[in-house]
């Protein structure tokens, strides 16, 4: 009888590792198709933007709270400063793009044109920021995309703050957990489900893999630790 009980759970644990081999696999091949879906010669699909697209996306970010903020020059100055630091350094954002996913960066600069407006120019800005997953954030969360070239325009301007964004600095500073979930983009007094949420977001916007940054992710992940520790 004990000897059957043994064989059934060692037949179970195997089990339980297959099925988790597999999921891990299936994994793994949707991330490739997904790749390759990008990756198609431009030659053989429609452009990878269009100025439709544009013209969504613009309008969608333009009825979110804080466009108004947002200036056109200041957008300029934060694609600029992103592709001075961004990998590899000194690369104009369409180059990058292009490397990424050729053919992503000539389509999405044909679609906005010579001449961007202020909306086209914080479509330009979101894949400066978020690079290749810029379309998904655009998307399904215009929002969080305006809140946060909101945060990275102010950021490129810093040297032009008031007294009262020095205040708020300070106040940062000096409270570990207002700087944590000030990485995360949340206000004090957050929720914990609030907080897990912008960390899942977060993560997808700055994870190496995906074209993100490093540096950010890292901080992500320490902002994230210390609130939930």
């Amino acid at each position: 009888m004990t000897s059957n009980v043994d064989a059934l759970l060692a037949e179970n644990d195997a089990l339980r590792r297959e099925v988790f081999r597999l999921t891990r696999e299936l994994e793994r091949i949707q991330r490739k198709q997904r790749r390759q879906v990008w990756r198609e010669p431009s030659g053989q699909a429609p452009p990878r933007v269009s100025a439709e697209q544009i013209s969504l996306w613009g309008d969608a970010l333009a009825c979110q709270p804080g466009w108004s903020s947002l200036r056109q020059a200041g957008l300029q100055s934060l694609i600029e400063r992103l592709s001075r630091s961004g990998f590899p350094t000194q690369l104009p954002l369409q180059q990058r793009l292009d490397r990424l996913v050729p053919g992503l960066g000539t389509d999405l600069f044909a679609a906005v044109g010579s001449r961007p407006t202020k909306k086209g120019t914080a479509v330009l800005a979101a894949f400066a920021l978020y690079g290749v997953r810029a379309s998904e954030w655009l998307e399904e969360d215009p929002s969080r995309v305006v809140a946060d070239l909101r945060q990275r325009q102010t950021e490129t301007g810093r040297g032009r703050r008031t007294s009262s964004d020095n205040r708020s600095s300070d106040r940062h500073r000096h409270d570990p957990r207002a700087a944590a979930l000030a990485v995360l983009g949340l206000e004090p007094g957050a929720t914990l489900e609030a907080i897990k949420q912008a960390h899942r977001r977060m993560v997808k916007h700055h994870h190496p893999d995906l074209g993100g940054s490093a540096e950010a992710f890292r901080r992500v992940t320490e902002a994230y630790q210390s609130l939930i520790a």
